[in-house]
């Protein structure tokens, strides 16, 4: 029976594969990069391995086809990212990439930073949410938030921010229905929502 439930050490490849094959905007990233773990490097390496108690899975009893993960001090997140994680990234990764767009990928593993938005205050938290086809449309993505929410609650975390890709129109309609809002550092290339942590999503 399907389930949402805390995240563990074995679900590690998992959340890895769930993170490629919705890494381009929405669909399948696996084989656009020299290496398919490049996206899950950037994107849900971190969170796992500097905050795993706050990274949910949903489990379908066979495998891992969706998560929510976040850090609930941004800033925070970007120091310990500087001195655990990024020397590891920048072993594997090379800083010049093969290709334009890969290039792209590799500065966001190389510079933290950039999730320094100037809301940080009223917003300090940040979560990255990726569903599998299998489940999306089915309400879990909503629970998800309701989980993640909840958790940075209970730390009096007051709000959370999330960046996307403007191509990511589904996403998009999904974070307006349930309550995110746009944040003055968004751009026209990329939206930044925010929204409270005791919002009832």
């Amino acid at each position: 029976m399907t389930s949402i439930r805390p995240y563990r050490p074995e679900d590690h490849d998992d959340v890895y594969e769930v993170c490629v094959r919705t890494a381009a905007h929405g669909g399948d990233a696996r084989g656009l990069y020299s290496d398919d773990d490049l996206m899950p490097d950037v994107y849900a390496g971190p969170y796992l391995q500097l905050e795993p108690e706050l990274a949910f899975v949903v489990d379908t009893g066979h495998h891992v086809a969706g998560y929510v993960l976040g850090a609930a001090d941004t800033a925070g997140f970007v120091q310990r990212y500087q001195g655990e994680w990024l020397p590891s990234f920048a072993a594997r990764y090379p800083r010049q990439a093969p290709t334009a767009e890969e290039q792209h990928v590799v500065d966001a593993g190389y510079t933290p930073s950039r999730m320094l938005i100037p809301e940080l205050d009223e917003y300090p938290a940040h979560l990255h949410i990726d569903l599998l086809p299998e489940l999306q449309g089915q309400g879990y993505g909503r629970r998800l938030i309701r989980v993640i929410l909840a958790a940075l609650r209970e730390r009096g975390v007051p709000a959370l921010n999330l960046g996307l890709s403007a191509e990511n129109v589904a996403a998009r309609a999904f974070y307006d229905r349930i309550g995110f809002t746009p944040l003055p550092s968004s751009t026209p290339g990329g939206p930044v929502l925010g929204i409270s942590t005791d919002a009832p999503v």
